[in-house]
């Protein structure tokens, strides 16, 4: 977790691995591991662990320097033997495993990152640091099996976990972050972090596991933060909720799990369960100590908590965080004591090792981490495009593609709460009425995408057909990603009624340029149902009226899709070339279709005039 104080002066008997033993775990279903220890692999690591973990090796500041002309450096095998620790998992492929920790940090970040030490820094060359070490770490670990991707980035009450924007205080009490770093530009290179009904949307980090699958598209990528089964429980799975529904390609929540002193086995249990039901991937146990110094009740708490961690088969590996006393980052969190140039068990280790050769065969393993696979766009819900001039059912969003970006509709609920059968299996509350199927149950935050053809460019009267209990809701239309209504607000059935079956229409204009596209309906005002969404020729009248209707508004400020400039990149963020397109989806068609382009990867594609940045995958 927090930077080891102790000395890293090499220590009597601490040297490469090279005996050959059976790890506690060897044969089991699950990895058993362990760290190295004050910076080195000890020669008796291999008798009882069979995963490692460096340390502080493969962090972020313990690798990446500079020049004096800022041109990057990297040492692979520090003064934490990172490079020897994948070496000595590779000696022994399938049996032995490495785990790289971590890409991105808020502390232990390089110290030119750092606003206060080197105050030229930029969030351009922040971000240009960044996608050096990602592609760094991929040319000397092309092949890692487990990637902390980014750590302790939860938001807790007035700062991240870590120091990202600015020194944390770790609410452990055990340390703080370096305040003479005086905070990054880490957040603001990776893409920021939205704040939607006031919850932080974590941007930043859906890019790095974004940039990580890029490279690595075949590696465990682990999301790892602490107090995440104590004080943060809650903020932890919202975290990683808002991440998945964003799209972030997250296989793994990994718990550190320093936070566990003294948790009785039925607390432990359950808050192991809360996690898993509400996130649904696996978890790792990634740092497990518990720092006691009365041996039976360090080995008390071994015996509430490891049995579940081992035997429950959604647990897809445990690494204790330290096995020598006086070696650890924590006082007395090891298992063993260094005593006359060899070691004896404390009752914690005397007892794991039982436990492990009695019930080895209880470890279960059923993770399925995602398989890697090209992206798939959204398609419409009955086939075509839906035509403009006409009718936009609502519950006729498109079919969701695969792959981040190709999601057709986000709802903040977890199930669909509507009585109709139609687009069962979404979670979009689809319910039925007198005129059809209707969406409701709207929160604020959701949207839904259609795929439109319009017939040609101009201005349309809109037409929406909507029910609210209050004054309260309201929504806004947007194409390819551009805004083209304001807010429109829904007016309410009755003052003082609850009742969705009264429908009124509320009338705005807005403008659209031919062609296909995609059509967002974003809800900014919760509580509300909508039916459909009727264009027209602007000035025409409603061809569905629902008695007296309430009057087009006009002075909506729209955006007209015009010809606009788009630069694109390579993940390096080398400029490719510029093109000229009406919308970023034909932009985003031109670059994937166009053999000007020969080597295949990812590319991203800017909007010169509003800097509108997507992605696109080149699989030639």
């Amino acid at each position: 977790m927090k930077f080891s104080k102790l000395s890293f002066a090499f220590a009597a008997g601490l040297a490469a691995a090279t005996v050959s033993h059976a790890a506690l775990a060897d044969g089991g279903a699950k990895f058993l591991g362990n760290i190295t220890t004050r910076g080195q692999i000890r020669s008796d690591f291999a008798t009882y662990w069979n995963q490692i973990t460096p340390e502080n090796g493969c962090k972020w500041g313990s690798i990446h320097s500079v020049d004096n002309s800022g041109k990057s450096k990297f040492a692979w095998d520090n003064y934490d033997k990172c490079e020897s620790a994948y070496k000595w998992a590779k000696e022994k492929p399938g049996e032995r495993h490495f785990k790289f920790h971590a890409l991105i940090w808020g502390s232990q970040k390089p110290d030119f990152l750092c606003t206060a030490k080197n105050p030229g820094i930029t969030k351009e060359k922040t971000k240009q640091y960044i996608i050096e070490w990602f592609d760094a770490v991929a040319k000397q670990f092309p092949d890692l099996e487990y990637i902390d991707v980014v750590n302790e980035a939860i938001w807790a009450g007035s700062n991240y976990h870590s120091g990202y924007a600015k020194p944390a205080t770790d609410p452990d009490h055990v340390g703080t972050d370096d305040a003479s770093c005086g905070g990054s530009y880490i957040i603001d290179a990776l893409g920021g972090d939205r704040i939607v009904n006031g919850k932080h949307q974590y941007d930043f980090v859906k890019t790095a596991f974004e940039m990580a699958r890029e490279r690595w598209p075949h590696a465990v990528l682990i999301y790892n933060d602490y107090n995440t089964l104590s004080w943060q429980i809650d903020q932890g799975i919202e975290m990683v909720q808002t991440l998945l529904k964003n799209g972030a390609p997250i296989d793994a929540y990994g718990q550190q799990a320093h936070d566990l002193k003294g948790m009785d086995k039925s607390t432990f249990e359950s808050r192991m369960k809360k996690v898993h039901d509400a996130v649904g991937i696996p978890l790792f146990i990634t740092e497990y100590d518990i720092g006691e110094a009365d041996d039976t009740k360090q080995a008390n708490d071994f015996k509430n908590q490891f049995p579940f961690m081992w035997e429950t088969p959604w647990v897809a590996g445990i690494t204790i965080w330290g096995y020598i006393n006086g070696a650890t980052w924590v006082e007395n969190t090891g298992l063993m004591r260094e005593t006359n140039g060899g070691t004896t068990d404390r009752a914690s280790m005397t007892w794991l090792k039982q436990y492990m050769a009695q019930n080895l065969d209880k470890g279960q393993n059923n993770t399925q981490f995602g398989t890697v696979v090209d992206p798939v766009p959204q398609e419409p819900f009955k086939g075509s495009p839906i035509a403009i001039p006409g009718k936009v059912e609502a519950e006729d969003f498109d079919v969701p593609g695969v792959g981040s970006g190709n999601d057709s509709y986000s709802t903040a609920e977890s199930s669909n709460k509507g009585d109709s059968d139609y687009r069962k299996g979404t979670s979009v509350s689809i319910y039925k009425k007198a005129t059809g199927n209707i969406i409701g149950y709207n929160s604020e935050g959701n949207w839904y995408e259609y795929t439109v053809d319009v017939k040609e460019t101009g201005t349309y009267t809109v037409y929406a057909a909507v029910a609210a209990a209050g004054d309260k809701s309201s929504f806004k239309l947007s194409v390819d990603g551009k805004d083209i209504s304001e807010t429109i607000s829904v007016p309410a059935a009755k003052a003082g009624e609850e009742n969705y079956d009264d429908y009124n229409k509320v009338n705005f204009d807005v403008n659209l340029t031919s062609g296909k596209h995609i059509l967002r309906l974003t809800v900014t005002g919760a509580w509300f149902d909508i039916d459909y969404m009727t264009f027209v020729a602007q000035g025409e009248p409603d061809p569905e009226p629902i008695g007296e209707e309430t009057p087009i508004v006009r002075d909506v400020k729209m955006n007209v899709n015009v010809i606009a400039d788009y630069d694109v990149f390579d993940m390096q963020g080398v400029f490719v070339g510029r093109l000229s397109a009406y919308s970023m989806n034909e932009a985003l068609s031109t670059v994937k279709n166009s053999n000007y382009i020969k080597a295949k990867g990812t590319y991203y594609v800017r909007n010169k005039s509003n800097g509108m940045t997507k992605a696109v995958r080149i699989v030639k």
